[in-house]
């Protein structure tokens, strides 16, 4: 990497974990997060539900202090199948209770009940035709208990609630997404530029972790373009040129009118969104468009860059803000501690929820 791309990468790195916030951080308070893993419990919300037939089982599956990789590993032991047979939607996280689907080949069906375990418990099963693939998710529904909270909390995290449902949620992606001290997002750009190739990765690793890599370095992009737009005010704003998308997921669209665009989107219609640099990207025109392609020339590369990778980064669109109309927050039994209920569409991150309301909302 050139001098130029190296100070972008350490930045970028230095900024991971404080990134500007959506509402003010005056309302922020102190928290603790995953005491234990019943504090927080995830729930696939799933884009189908199992038809009853065909040649494979869905297993509704509740697991407890596991990653799905673990899941996958007991199910491989116990069903004595390979990983490549068994089939999830999206990754879980281990200081958890989560609850998701998970395919498998339909003659394992006999063996099922010996995946119980004091960390799995198989809820649910039926038939379906296809194997359930990576993406298969409409959105994961969060319960989540902060603890050790101020007196005064309830009232502060209110506040930041109703500001949260009226103007969305910045969309962040998480600092999970760039590896321990950004060693992932490191290794993103060291690809993207030709001073590592993939024979420069461990061969057990490799798939896995090129495609992580060049992930993150899509992502922290994304996040720098997004919080360019938050302190500019225009994250909410349709511009002429912007790439919006509706919140159904449909394919992005150039904005023609931006009077017309900006009516749907104070209505939650549509949202601005944010690049994933690629070959395929659409990219705004305009002002918006300048933006993005300065971004992508500070950091260093091009879009030439990523389509060395065309397989992993075609690129796409993001929106910059979700809607949380589903949020609620609930005092406990216990007076220094706070619930919150949300969902959230797949792709968002719970973590960012929670970077809204405490100082540091990482687990002790």
């Amino acid at each position: 990497m050139d001098a130029a791309t190296e100070l972008f990468v350490d930045v970028q790195i230095d900024r991971i974990p404080d990134r500007r916030r959506g509402c003010a951080d005056a309302n922020r308070f102190p928290g603790r997060l995953k005491s234990r893993p019943e504090d927080f419990v995830v729930e696939e919300i799933p884009a189908y539900e199992p038809s009853g037939e065909g040649e494979h089982v869905f297993l509704w599956i509740e697991k407890r202090d596991a990653t799905t990789t673990d899941l996958v590993r007991h199910l491989e032991r116990t069903l004595r199948t390979s990983k490549f047979e068994i089939g999830t939607a999206g990754l879980k996280d281990k200081r958890a209770v989560t609850r998701q689907w998970v395919s498998v080949p339909g003659w394992c069906a006999a063996s099922v009940k010996r995946i119980d375990s004091v960390r799995y418990r198989v809820l649910a099963e039926s038939r379906h035709g296809n194997k359930l693939k990576t993406g298969h998710l409409k959105g994961n529904r969060f319960e989540i208990v902060v603890r050790n909270v101020p007196a005064g909390a309830f009232d502060a995290a209110e506040t930041i609630a109703g500001s949260l449902r009226e103007l969305g949620l910045p969309n962040y992606y998480g600092e999970q997404r760039f590896g321990h001290g950004g060693e992932t997002l490191q290794l993103g750009f060291e690809l993207l530029t030709g001073v590592k190739t993939k024979k420069d990765v461990p061969a057990r690793q490799r798939r896995f972790l090129v495609r992580l890599a060049i992930s993150a370095a899509q992502s922290t992009l994304f996040n720098e373009l997004l919080e360019r737009r938050l302190v500019a005010g225009t994250a909410r704003t349709a511009q002429e040129g912007d790439a919006l998308q509706k919140v159904d997921g449909s394919p992005a669209f150039l904005v023609q009118d931006a009077a017309t665009e900006q009516a749907r989107l104070d209505a939650g219609e549509v949202a601005v969104t944010g690049p994933m640099y690629g070959h395929r990207m659409l990219w705004p025109t305009g002002s918006p468009g300048e933006l993005e392609r300065g971004l992508l020339a500070e950091s260093g590369l091009t879009v030439e860059n990523f389509g060395h990778f065309k397989k992993l980064a075609s690129g796409t669109r993001r929106p910059l803000l979700v809607g949380l109309d589903s949020l609620a927050i609930e005092r406990t039994d216990e007076d220094d501690a706070l619930r919150f209920r949300f969902e959230l569409p797949s792709g968002a991150y719970a973590t960012e929820v929670l970077s809204e309301f405490l100082l540091d909302p990482r687990a002790e």
